[in-house]
């Protein structure tokens, strides 16, 4: 099936679900709009293209430190694969090397991957957590996810600012009290500085 007969598709679909709510989809404001749906998903969702594994083993060092690595406040956006509404949050990902060191961005990259997927929030979190633990092999993982969720707050129950946190911890962190309770002492700890 040919790139232009799916993107046909996808847009004869939005067509019909804003006809279905009760618009004219021929009326000007909406005539563009099954194009830039298409689009914005093909972003929104690139994650299922991408391998978080290829992303962290492209940029492993050696490296002789043996304390924990913080990224802390990644902002991301994902989607509900409920109701297909938005997530938003910060993710919080620390780990103790054990030979081997990541480029600090491609951390960020990794919550991208799995945040531009449709989502649950405690799967997002364990599956960060294991594509780390995998591809560094560290002494341990460790994320945590604070979130909005917009199907909790634009329908349903109407929770306006109602967060969600998740974690998951691997190695040390789940083994280790004195690492774990590190870990939360820094990532609960106001961030003053900016550079």
């Amino acid at each position: 099936m040919s790139n232009s007969h799916n993107n046909e598709q996808f847009e004869n679909a939005v067509k019909v679900m804003m006809e279905h709510v009760g618009e004219d989809a021929q009326r000007e404001g909406l005539l563009d709009t099954p194009k830039r749906v298409r689009k914005a998903y093909e972003f929104m969702y690139g994650g299922y293209k991408e391998d978080p594994k290829e992303i962290l083993s492209k940029a492993l060092f050696t490296s002789s430190n043996d304390e924990m690595v913080l990224v802390k406040d990644i902002e991301f956006y994902s989607t509900c694969e409920h109701h297909l509404l938005p997530i938003i949050g910060r993710v919080h990902v620390a780990y103790i090397p054990d030979g081997k060191v990541v480029g600090l961005s491609k951390i960020p990259r990794v919550v991208n991957v799995f945040a531009r997927r449709m989502q649950i929030q405690e799967q997002l979190t364990e599956q960060i957590a294991d594509a780390i633990m995998d591809a560094i092999a560290p002494k341990g993982v460790a994320v945590v996810i604070q979130a909005r969720h917009m199907c909790m707050e634009m329908r349903g129950v109407e929770k306006i600012n109602s967060t969600t946190t998740s974690s998951a911890l691997r190695g040390l962190f789940k083994k280790d009290e004195k690492t774990r309770s590190e870990f939360f002492s820094l990532i609960n700890s106001p961030t003053h500085t900016r550079f």
